[in-house]
This record gives C-alpha cells, sequence and structure tokens, in this order.
C-alpha cells in the first residue's frame, strides 16, 4: 500500500495557543469525505473541539466537497464525532471546564492503516506578550539559519 502524504497542520493554534496535552483522536466521516482528505482538501483554519452529551466533536472543519461525488456527497462544514476512549475524554472534560483553557484541533493526517486521525490539544490561550515572543524566537532562528548558510 502507498504511504499517505496527507498532513494538514493548523500553523495557527500553535501561535494563538500554549499546548498542555495532545491526544490522537478518530474521527467518524460519512461517504466521500475520506476521499477529500486523501486529496489534501481540508482546513483546519478556525476549528475547534466541544461537548455535547458526554461526547467530543469538532466544529468548523472544512472537507471540501469530493469532486467527483454525485448526490449523496458530503456537507463541507458538518460537526463530526471525535472517538476517543472514555479515560481520555473524562481528562479533556475536566480540562476544558477549567477557565482559560480550549480544545483545539492541530494535525490531520492519514495513518498506516489507512485511517483518517486527528490529533488535538489541550491548550491555553497566549496572551498577547507570549505571541510577541513567539514571533521574535521565529525571527531570531530564520536569522540564525541565514548566517550560518553563508
Amino acid at each position: 500500500m502507498k504511504q499517505s502524504t496527507v498532513n494538514i497542520k493548523n500553523r495557527k493554534a500553535s501561535f494563538d495557543y500554549e499546548f498542555i496535552e495532545t491526544y490522537t483522536a478518530g474521527i467518524v466521516l460519512t461517504g466521500t469525505e475520506i476521499k477529500s482528505i486523501r486529496q489534501g482538501k481540508v482546513s483546519l483554519v478556525d476549528t475547534y473541539c466541544f461537548f455535547a452529551q458526554k461526547e467530543l466533536w469538532v466544529k468548523n472543519m472544512n472537507i471540501t466537497e469530493y469532486f467527483y461525488g454525485s448526490y449523496n456527497n458530503h456537507l463541507a462544514r458538518r460537526d463530526r464525532k471525535l472517538l476517543l476512549n472514555r479515560k481520555e475524554l473524562r481528562e479533556l472534560q475536566q480540562g476544558e471546564s477549567t477557565p482559560g483553557f480550549t480544545i483545539v484541533p492541530v494535525r490531520l493526517y492519514i495513518n498506516e492503516k489507512g485511517l483518517a486521525k486527528l490529533v488535538i490539544a489541550l491548550a491555553k490561550g497566549k496572551k498577547e506578550y507570549d505571541k510577541r515572543q513567539s514571533i521574535k524566537e521565529k525571527e531570531d532562528k530564520r536569522e540564525m539559519s541565514r548566517v550560518f548558510k553563508h
């Protein structure tokens, strides 16, 4: 089987949030969604996770409609259920209930078995000065690599 190169990252999440703990969750998909994911037609911009009846859902994840899909094509921005075990769900629910914490999707990939997996993180929002520090560190790394190349 061909190794998949699907690796969609949510770059803005690492800028806006400080990750406390990460989890890998399966996603309940319908019909043509996995085909669109394999083509890399996914966006994690402005996505977040929430609890509904002790189940974890991801909201606002855009999986573009499959080009070759027929009348039974999927909706691009529907809520999708995440699959985690009870212990992980309990830890996340306790963490999310703490003020200032949220659950954000970090990365979407396809594992070696061909299943779509979503890496989510229990995250704490960064303050403005933390964001400035992140920008400064990124610029310093870029400058160092530039100096050592010449």
